[in-house]
């Protein structure tokens, strides 16, 4: 993603970054976050890298950072409602 997380959550080598991307719906812009997981490791020369495949035990972190952007985001869920200041993208009553 081209643009710079507005947040991160780091667990270990595990990290969750939220996105506030914004999408066009009628005319509209309307904010649609995005959380990106990924594992940062060392290749061989020594160089960073990220990958999005998680190892057994990268579960538990994953889902700990994932928890945390989460939270992060119903916390803040005030800044991603629509325009009329009603409706809610995370609605989880579905």
């Amino acid at each position: 993603m081209p643009n710079k997380p507005e947040t991160v959550f780091k667990v270990g080598a595990v990290r969750a970054s939220v996105f506030k991307n914004i999408i066009e719906k009628n005319g509209q812009s309307i904010p649609l976050p995005k959380v990106v997981i990924e594992v940062r490791y060392k290749d061989k020369t020594g160089l960073w890298k990220g990958t999005n495949s998680l190892s057994i035990n990268d579960l538990p972190k994953a889902i700990l950072a994932l928890q945390k952007a989460f939270e992060y985001l119903m916390e803040n869920k005030e800044s991603v409602k629509g325009p009329d200041r009603t409706t809610s993208l995370y609605d989880t009553s579905n």
